[in-house]
C-alpha cells in the first residue's frame, strides 16, 4: 500500500505538469480550429526565426500577441549575433552565384516567388491582420502590393539598362553600366510586416543582389510565414540562400548595420533609429535608404470638392488605426471652409465608432492599434494637445474592451507650429488648421521636419500646378485631389528631410540598388586622351 501510494505520489507532478503544459498549449491562437490558417503557411506553435538555407534560432524565444484581444499567437526563436554573421556569410556567397545569373532568368524566379504568393495570399493577408492590427482588406492588400511588385521586378529584368554616350574623341563609345551591390539588408517595421521586405527584395534580386531581413520584432510571424513561400520557390529551382532570415533584437539589428560585408541597409523606422542607422552606415561607406516617419498634411483649398476631401481625410487620418507613415496628420482647410468641414468630419468619424473592432472580423473598419505602447503615447498626446489649448472634437478616448482600442479623434484650435503638431504620435490623432490662403497652407506643410506624403484638394489649376512645382510642397509624395496615404508600387516611394532621402519600389528605384561604372572604349587602334590633351615624347 505504500509503495502504491509512492508511486502515486511520483505521478502526480509528471500529471500536473503535463496539464499546465495544455493549459498553455490551448491559450496559443495557433491551436484553436479558427485560427488554422496560420497552421496552412506552415507555422507551428514555437517556430525558429533564422533562415539562411536551413531554418535555426539560438536567441530569445518570444511570443507574438494578436493586439485586438491581448492573446498569444505562437512563438519565435529569435537569432543571435552569432547567428546573423553567419547567415550574412551564407548569403554573400549565394551573391558570387546569384550575380552570374541572366536578369531575365534571375526576373523569372522572382516571377515564380509572385505566384507562390498568390496561393498564399489570404492566410498571410489573415496573418497580417492578426499580428499588426490592420483590417481585414488592408492585410489583403499588403501582400498584393508584394505580388505587384514582383510583377513589375519582372517586366524590370528585361528593360533596366545604362545607355550609350557620344564620345568626343573618334572611334570612342561611352557606355553606362548597372551592376549589384552585393548583400542588401533590410530592417522592417510592424506596420508593414510583409510589402517592405517585398518592394526592397523583389528588385533587389532582379538586379542581382541577395537579401538579408531583419523584420520587427513585434512582428516575427510574418517574416517566417513570408521567408518560408520564399525558400520553397529557393528549394524547387536548386538555389542557394539568396534570401535568408534573422530576426532578433536591437543587438543583431546593430551588428547587421555594422557588417561591411552588407552593401546597402534599407532601413523602415523612426527618424531618431534612421538617423543612427545612417551615421553608422555612411562610418563604413555603405549604402543606405531610409523610409523613416512623415508628418503628412492635406490641404484643402476654398475651390475643393469637399465631398471627396472628406473622403480623403477619413482613409488617410483613421486607414491602419493611424500608423501608417503616410497617413494624414494634419488637415489645413481654408478658412472659409473649415467649420463647415470640421463639423461634417466629426459626423463621418461618428459613423465609424460602431465599426471599431476585432480587425478580422468583417464589419471592422477600425482595428486596435498595435500595441500599449501605442495607447499610452495616445492618450499623452491628448493630453498635451489639451494643455497647449487644442480643443477635441471628436473621440480622444480609449476604448474599454480587451486588446488596444483607441477612438479616432480630431483635434482643432491649436496653432500652425505647437510642438505637439510638429511631432508625429503613431496613433489615429489628426489636428485641424485653418489657413487664409494655399500660399500660407503651403508654408505650414513645409514647417515640419519630415517631407514623406501630402496632398492638396483644389479644382484651381493655378494652385494645383503652384503645389507641385519648386514653389509648392517640399514632400517625396505630391498629391492632387486623393489621400496622403495608399501608394501604388509604379512610382518611387520615400521623402525628404528628415524622412531620410531614399526611394523603394517604382520607377527608377532600382539604381539604389546598383553601382554606376562608366566605360569609355576605345576603338580607333591609337590613344587620344580627352580634352585635347597631348602627353607623349615623339
Amino acid at each position: 500500500m505504500i509503495a502504491h501510494l509512492r508511486h502515486l505520489t511520483r505521478r502526480l507532478p509528471l500529471q500536473r505538469g503535463m496539464l499546465q503544459q495544455q493549459q498553455r498549449s490551448a491559450s496559443y491562437l495557433i491551436d484553436q480550429p479558427e485560427y488554422s490558417f496560420l497552421k496552412d503557411l506552415g507555422l507551428e506553435r514555437d517556430n525558429p526565426g533564422v533562415f539562411a538555407g536551413q531554418w535555426q534560432g539560438r536567441g530569445q524565444s518570444i511570443t507574438s500577441y494578436d493586439p485586438g484581444t491581448g492573446q498569444a499567437i505562437a512563438t519565435v526563436r529569435q537569432g543571435n549575433v552569432q547567428e546573423l554573421h553567419n547567415a550574412v556569410g551564407w548569403t554573400v556567397e549565394a551573391y558570387k552565384h546569384w550575380r552570374q545569373v541572366p536578369a531575365p532568368v534571375r526576373g523569372e524566379i522572382v516571377r515564380q516567388i509572385g505566384d507562390e504568393l498568390r496561393k498564399y495570399k489570404e492566410p498571410l493577408g489573415k496573418l497580417v491582420s492578426l499580428e499588426v492590427g490592420k483590417i481585414y482588406s488592408e492585410g489583403q492588400g499588403e501582400v498584393q502590393e508584394f505580388i505587384d511588385i514582383c510583377d513589375y521586378a519582372v517586366g524590370l529584368s528585361r528593360i533596366y539598362a545604362g545607355q550609350l554616350i557620344n564620345s568626343e574623341r573618334a572611334q570612342h563609345t561611352i557606355l553606362e553600366a548597372w551592376r549589384p551591390l552585393g548583400l542588401v539588408g533590410v530592417i522592417s517595421a510592424y506596420n508593414f510586416p510583409n510589402a517592405v521586405f517585398g518592394w526592397n527584395a523583389a528588385i533587389a534580386l532582379t538586379t542581382g543582389n541577395t537579401v538579408l531581413w531583419k523584420g520587427a520584432p513585434s512582428t516575427p510571424l510574418v517574416s517566417v510565414a513570408t521567408t518560408k513561400i520564399v525558400a520553397e520557390v529557393l528549394r524547387r529551382n536548386n538555389l542557394p540562400p539568396i534570401v535568408s532570415l534573422c530576426q532578433g533584437g536591437t543587438d543583431v539589428g546593430a551588428a547587421l548595420v555594422a557588417d561591411k560585408r552588407v552593401n546597402l541597409v534599407s532601413f523602415t523606422g523612426s527618424c531618431q533609429t534612421g538617423r543612427d542607422v545612417g551615421v553608422e552606415v555612411q562610418r563604413r561607406f555603405g549604402k543606405v535608404i531610409l523610409e523613416l516617419g512623415g508628418n503628412n498634411a492635406l490641404v484643402i483649398d476654398e475651390s475643393a470638392n469637399v465631398k471627396m476631401a472628406l473622403d480623403a481625410a477619413l482613409f488617410g487620418c483613421i486607414g491602419t488605426s493611424g500608423q501608417r507613415c503616410t497617413t494624414t496628420r494634419r488637415i489645413i482647410v481654408h478658412e472659409k471652409l473649415h467649420d463647415s468641414f470640421v463639423e461634417a468630419l466629426t459626423e463621418k468619424y461618428a459613423q465609424l465608432l460602431p465599426r471599431i473592432g476585432h480587425q478580422l472580423e468583417v464589419d471592422t473598419l477600425v482595428g486596435p492599434v498595435h500595441s500599449k505602447q501605442n495607447v499610452d503615447s495616445y492618450k499623452a498626446t491628448i493630453d498635451e494637445a489639451k494643455l497647449l489649448g487644442g480643443k477635441v472634437a471628436f473621440g480622444g478616448r480609449v476604448v474599454q474592451r480587451p486588446g488596444h482600442y483607441v477612438e479616432p479623434t480630431i483635434i482643432t484650435g491649436l496653432a500652425h507650429d505647437a510642438s505637439v503638431v510638429h511631432r508625429e504620435t503613431f496613433a489615429p490623432i489628426v489636428y485641424v488648421l485653418k489657413a487664409r490662403s494655399v500660399n500660407e497652407a503651403i508654408a505650414w506643410n513645409n514647417e515640419v521636419e519630415q517631407g514623406l506624403s501630402s496632398a492638396l484638394f483644389t479644382e484651381n489649376m493655378t494652385q494645383a500646378f503652384k503645389w507641385i512645382g519648386a514653389q509648392g510642397s517640399d514632400c517625396g509624395i505630391v498629391n492632387i485631389n486623393t489621400t496622403t496615404n495608399g501608394a501604388e508600387i509604379g512610382g518611387a516611394f520615400g521623402g525628404e528631410k528628415a524622412t531620410g532621402g531614399g526611394r523603394e519600389s517604382g520607377s527608377d528605384a532600382w539604381k539604389q540598388y546598383c553601382k554606376r561604372a562608366t566605360i569609355t572604349l576605345n576603338h580607333s587602334g591609337e590613344l587620344a586622351c580627352a580634352q585635347g590633351v597631348v602627353f607623349n615624347v615623339e
